[in-house]
């Protein structure tokens, strides 16, 4: 092992949530990166405090406690470490607290430069309020009304490929002008220009005089070309600034911060790619980072990559979560009858005390019910009309579904709100350790990859959810193991069915699939017999033959029946 991995830095990385802040210590065991310690205390960006400060001092004393390390001094991180093993060498901080910016976007056509300007805002935490485009029939004056009560934070322009319009880009931004001019200076919007590179001095001379704008390659260079990576890394600086005047102390902290505090979303995407390219498989990665505010979705296939900042969560997010969802989809989830005020009350009433915990059976079924839908929200959002096929693996993080929940209940609630198709092995990141990962990555790649290779992640098991047209009931494949003792299994799998196959976790076998009725695995047609190798999880593997899309009976008591035998299947 080299002397620069022996003396290598020990690192802190800090993420502050809407309702926990979090933090992991990692550093060097037996000449190999580690995480230590992590601990999670509430957040302290509300009442009373309104500053990070409190929950960073108070995540770190519990840190101090866990591990007998001394960490602070007057209540000050100790940087760097000192010769008696107290302190760190590096400090990191991300975030996913406070309000979505609220953005503007203006561009010419819908579904050219508008749609890109979409795109690029989804990739963090944005909510647009009001969008002007070519064809926008309002008049001037209306729209210049318009941006006024929108209030925004943030303007996107976008519009016109290189060389292309520029008179219509040029009346956009004199409508934008108009408006700035009625608005006091300390309520102005920041301003990123992301259109026609050929009129980028003519507009920043025109905004300079109000705002300084901003400026980022066109994100629809050409026609047929999108490029939002310049944009996407713009956005994610100005929402840092934004969230600075937001957050308290959050400033103070960027001075030590190894590298400039980020959203906690943008480092979670950089992990996800990673993983991507790592595995170099076609399937790609999807990672689901549920949280209480926003979920942050991440997927990367081949060299396509995409994050999306979705305003669901699992408390605050609930009330946009609520809006999107009928009350009847997310009753028929549950097990046992309860009437639809105490549901929609239950709900309502998570979204004001997002921190609270269910105290009896009845209120854990409900959130485990709202989860699904979130997730089928998100499925809905990322998937093509033929659902979502083969991702490998989907890794899942936040706290609503790696800690409030068992393994089987956790993994029973993925299948029926993704409802995934094929091959797929379940993650679950119980730490945050893929976003703290992601923001550590740019210092140090040797942490990230040989904390990956210490099991810190959780592998639920490998789901095989096959297609098929059979009826309920019937045999549509046989299942053969083999596990590395040699041992081997066969079973039957009958359409409407899920089926755990005991495989030890961490123990390697292979599968054999022999369809007995047409089915299919991947979008490109029907399987044959198929023979691939697999690692065990906490739930072994499973089959979840019960077909796509999940089709529950009409009827409560025979509804209420097939879930609790579905439960019961998987242990939960």
């Amino acid at each position: 092992m080299s002397s620069s991995i022996v003396e290598a830095e020990s690192i802190l990385a800090v993420d502050i949530g809407s309702v926990f802040t979090r933090a992991l210590l990692f550093d060097v065991v037996e000449e190999r990166y580690r995480m230590i310690a992590t601990a999670q205390v509430r957040s302290t960006i509300g009442t009373p405090y309104f500053d990070i400060s409190e929950s960073i001092f108070l995540v770190l004393t519990r840190l101090e406690e866990i591990t007998g390390r001394h960490l602070m001094e007057e209540a000050h991180l100790i940087l760097p470490a000192q010769d008696d093993g107290s302190g760190v060498d590096r400090f990191v901080l991300t975030f996913s607290a406070g309000q979505p910016l609220r953005v503007v976007a203006m561009g010419l056509l819908e579904d050219v430069s508008l749609a890109s300007a979409r795109k690029a805002l989804e990739s963090t935490y944005c909510q647009i309020v009001e969008q002007i485009g070519l064809n926008d029939r309002r008049k001037p004056e209306a729209q210049i009304d318009a941006i006024l009560r929108a209030r925004p934070d943030l303007v996107l322009i976008a519009g016109g490929t290189d060389q292309g319009a520029t008179r219509s880009m040029a009346k956009l931004v004199d409508l934008l002008v108009l408006a700035l001019q009625l608005l006091p200076p300390e309520n102005r919007p920041d301003i990123l220009y992301a259109g026609n590179t050929a009129i980028t001095k003519q507009v920043a001379d025109r905004l300079e005089p109000f705002v300084r704008p901003h400026v980022v390659p066109n994100v629809r260079p050409n026609i047929d070309q999108e490029n939002l990576l310049p944009a996407q890394e713009k956005l994610s600086e100005i929402v840092y600034l934004r969230r600075s005047h937001q957050l308290g102390g959050l400033q103070s902290y960027s001075t030590i911060s190894s590298i400039t505090p980020q959203p906690s979303l943008r480092a979670f995407g950089r992990m996800v790619q990673f993983l991507s390219k790592l595995s170099g498989a076609s399937q790609g990665v999807l990672g689901i980072d549920l949280g209480s505010a926003t979920t942050g979705v991440a997927f990367a296939r081949q060299d396509n990559f995409s994050t999306i900042a979705l305003p669901y969560g699992s408390g605050y997010g609930l009330a946009a979560a609520l809006e999107q969802t009928p009350l009847e989809s997310i009753t028929r989830w549950l097990p046992m009858h309860a009437p639809d005020e105490t549901v929609r009350d239950y709900l309502w009433h998570r979204t004001l005390y997002p921190a609270s915990v269910p105290h009896d059976l009845e209120y854990q079924a409900i959130e485990q019910a709202m989860l699904r839908q979130i997730l089928a929200l998100v499925a809905r959002r990322i998937s093509s009309e033929e659902g979502i096929y083969g991702f490998e693996p989907i890794l899942v993080s936040g706290y609503a579904l790696t800690q409030a929940l068992s393994p089987a209940q956790a993994l029973l609630t993925l299948l029926d709100g993704l409802q995934p198709i094929g091959v797929t092995t379940f993650i679950l990141d119980p730490y945050g350790l893929v976003t703290a990962l992601g923001a550590i990555a740019p210092l140090n790649p040797t942490l990230v990859v040989q904390t990956l290779e210490s099991n810190a992640l959780l592998n639920l098991g490998t789901v095989i959810a096959p297609i098929s047209a059979a009826r309920y009931g019937t045999p549509v494949l046989n299942v053969r193991y083999e596990l590395e003792n040699g041992e081997t299994s066969t079973i039957e799998v009958r359409q409407g069915t899920v089926i755990p196959l005991p495989i030890p976790n961490g123990q390697r076998a292979r599968l054999h699939l022999h369809p007995l009725r047409p089915l299919r695995l991947t979008p490109d047609g029907k399987d044959t017999t198929r023979s691939f190798r697999i690692t065990g999880g906490l739930l072994g593997a499973v089959i979840d033959a019960r077909g796509r899309p999940l089709e529950l009976p009409t009827d409560s008591a025979r509804r209420r029946d097939l879930l609790k035998r579905w439960m019961a299947a998987l242990g939960s």
